[in-house]
């Protein structure tokens, strides 16, 4: 099997090899073909990548008169009998023996599927805690039947994998035992093949194994360490390749594809600051320089903007516009919620008071003839800013000159979203903004290919929101606290879950509460229904009366997460909060505390919390950053569930883990270092990343024409 790899016809046949499909593997038939499928392991290469999820320490085979009492062990031995016995406790029992002695092995319970599981003269490898009762005995120990001198190499006498176990298909399921014997064997594949993918100055730069003893070792590795080597490996292969591809990106839209240029903006930007009854923070003012640096070049600008609720992302991303309509540009923003564009168009106006800037909010709830007014004006170019929902991406919307876009709260877009606002200019500015903080290694990798801007500054005057869970018997207190505070000047939001599954149920659950509040908790306050089933014109005049002090407490669903902003708005009650998120909670807490008044959140429950559920409520009490608590939710919930993989278009990851920050700058590092010095890895060097990046992400990068 020795090849020659220099020529790109040889490494054409190692790839060949790789990802060929695993049916062809010996001890895999059409049956076992189809489980891996469904397991999303399709080729010799996902096999490889199928990493086992813990290993068995077996490479001690001790006799068994030399067993010790208390001590774990490896014993091989022949079955000699086996059985239920009955007695005061039912129990499932077999014996072994080997040339020194007997060995009982003892399950107490879930030994139903084990009773069709031996024969006489088995061999069995088993490992265990030793203990005595009339004998060396060992109680739940884990087994593996074997037989002769090539299962024991692969299941026993070494340090053996244990796998995820795939699911069953038609009667067919694959446990460790399996798959050991598949992998096994499709490993000496690697041993006269060159198949390595990574430059040697990289690997030898991280101390990392070649591909192929990576692979080897994380299979069936000489040691645990060793192990460790080569998960490591394989790890820095997903990550470095997953960033090599956001270089690519990054490096194709920062120098190639042509943009407009805008300066900086000097008549706008400065009567706008001098309006402002405030000065921008350090943060503000560094972020802000970011943004126009990049408005400046020749190339689009593709910026994420990060900042914790509150800390002013909506001025610098309204002095970002300017730049643009003082070019003569317009600008849009682009928003998940009707009740969060009418805010958003209700505070820049008041911030664009004195200035000659049109701005209009297009929704869906606009229609008739008002609807066909602004698309015309839009059209013509009579508006400077267009604050909207989805319908900015509408195809009946056609904007005169459109230079500049920011998408809000941008976790509730998907890629093609954002790419039909994209597609509504010509080569136009990119800002994509978030409220919720994401952790550093989530953005490094979902948003790699950006760049990042983060505003770590509250503007002074935020005080802490004071965070209580509040039980079930403690709520009368808790409601008499806030009739106080409101009758001395306070006002409140009372949010109430609403999730799709139960939507009919939990809106209901909303306006029966609202009702009870009105009617026997609050009489004497003024309250206010607040819902996204509401006419666009009637949330509107809830959120105004609510603004202007007309309304004491508004009694809401989750319609008021993101981007509200009621100066005088200090308390926070959330109903059931069990049932959110961690980010959701933290985002509904930021609705509060905008003012000088002391800030209060009251997180509520009436049933016991679930483990997770206590986590999340434990955090949010103890801490108002929004990046510890982007750590902390990534940790619980995972970043699958956090970012949504399929909606950012980046591949699932078989063996890296997100939460590797020191490994992903590593990777990403390399990456970017190799892109800035060749871009289209076209030197005789980087040819090999070439070949392997097409091969890994041909459908993510066909526009990306590196070809």
């Amino acid at each position: 099997m020795n090849q020659d790899f220099a020529t790109a016809e040889s490494y054409k046949k190692a790839l060949k090899f790789l990802f060929s499909e695993v049916r062809y593997l010996k001890g895999i038939g059409p049956a076992k073909a189809k489980v891996l499928k469904n397991n999303k392991i399709n080729t010799v290469f996902d096999l490889f990548f199928y990493i086992p999820r813990k290993y068995l320490d077996r490479s001690e085979v001790t006799s068994i008169n030399q067993l010790k009492t208390g001590e774990t062990a490896t014993v091989i031995g022949k079955v000699v009998s086996f059985g239920v016995v009955r007695g005061r406790t039912r129990r499932f029992v077999v014996y072994i023996q080997d040339d020194t002695g007997h060995l009982e092995l003892v399950w107490f319970s879930g030994y139903r599927y084990l009773e069709n599981m031996f024969a006489g003269n088995d061999i069995l490898s088993v490992t265990g805690k030793v203990g005595f009762y009339n004998g060396y005995q060992m109680t739940h120990p884990e087994f593996e039947v074997i037989s002769g001198y090539d299962d024991q190499t692969i299941h026993t006498r070494r340090i053996i994998p244990i796998y995820p176990e795939t699911s069953s298909l038609k009667m067919v399921k694959l446990h460790s035992r399996g798959l050991r014997k598949i992998i096994k064997p499709a490993l000496t594949y690697l041993e006269h093949i060159n198949c390595e993918t990574l430059p040697d100055n990289v690997r030898h730069k991280h101390g990392l194994l070649k591909l192929n003893e990576a692979i080897s070792q994380a299979h069936f590795p000489d040691s645990l360490e060793e192990a460790q080597r080569g998960i490591n490996r394989l790890a820095f292969e997903e990550l470095f390749y997953l960033e090599l591809l956001l270089a690519v990106r990054h490096r194709k839209r920062a120098t190639q594809e042509p943009g407009i240029s805008f300066p900086p903006p000097k008549t706008l930007g400065r009567k706008l600051l001098n309006n402002l009854k405030f000065e921008l923070t350090k943060a503000q003012k560094r972020v802000l320089r970011e943004i126009y640096k990049d408005m400046e070049k020749p190339h689009p600008t593709n910026r994420l903007l990060q900042g914790d609720v509150g800390c002013g992302k909506t001025v610098v991303a309204l002095l970002a516009m300017l730049g643009a309509v003082e070019a003569g540009y317009q600008a849009a923003l682009m928003v998940p919620t009707e009740v969060l564009a009418e805010q958003h168009g209700y505070i820049l106006s008041k911030m664009l008071k004195g200035l000659d800037v049109k701005l209009m909010v297009f929704t869906g709830s606009v229609t008739g003839r008002k609807r066909e007014s602004i698309l015309k004006k839009i059209a013509l170019g009579k508006v400077d800013i267009i604050v909207g929902t989805h319908t900015l991406i509408q195809e009946k919307i056609k904007f005169n000159k459109l230079g500049f876009a920011i998408i809000d709260e941008q976790h509730r877009f998907g890629v093609a979203q954002r790419g039909k606002l994209k597609s509504k200019g010509l080569y136009i500015d990119i800002l994509v903004m978030t409220a919720t903080p994401i952790p550093r290694t989530l953005a490094m990798t979902f948003y790699g290919d950006l760049d990042i801007s983060v505003i770590n500054q509250m503007p002074p005057g935020r005080s802490r929101v004071k965070t209580k869970f509040v039980p079930f018997e403690k709520r009368d207190k808790m409601y008499s606290f806030i009739s106080e505070q409101v009758k001395s000047g306070a006002q409140a939001y009372i949010v109430y879950p609403l999730v799709e599954e139960s939507e009919k149920m939990d809106l209901k659950a909303a306006k029966e509460s609202y009702e009870r509040l009105h009617r026997e908790t609050f009489p004497n306050l003024r309250l206010a229904l607040l819902h996204g089933r509401m006419k666009g014109v009637d949330k509107n005049r809830v959120m105004e009366d609510f603004r202007d002090g007309k309304i004491d407490i508004v009694v809401s669903t989750t319609v008021i997460e993101v981007g509200l902003d009621v100066t005088n708005a200090s308390i926070m009650v959330i109903e059931h909060a069990e049932r959110f998120g961690l980010s959701q909670l933290h985002q509904l807490r930021g609705r509060v505390g905008r003012g000088g008044r002391q800030a209060y959140c009251f997180l509520l429950s009436d049933k016991k919390l679930s483990r997770e559920a206590e986590a999340r409520i434990k955090i949010l009490c103890s801490t108002n950053d929004g990046f510890k608590i982007a750590e902390a939710d990534l940790n619980i919930r995972g970043p699958g569930e956090i970012m949504g993989t399929r909606q950012h278009g980046l591949p699932e990851l078989k063996v890296a883990k997100l939460t590797d920050s020191k490994m992903l700058s590593l990777a990403r590092q390399s990456a970017f270092e190799i892109i800035s010095d060749d871009a289209m890895l076209m030197k005789p060097d980087n040819r090999l990343l070439r070949e392997v990046l097409l091969k890994k992400f041909s459908k993510k990068i066909k526009y990306s024409k590196i070809a």
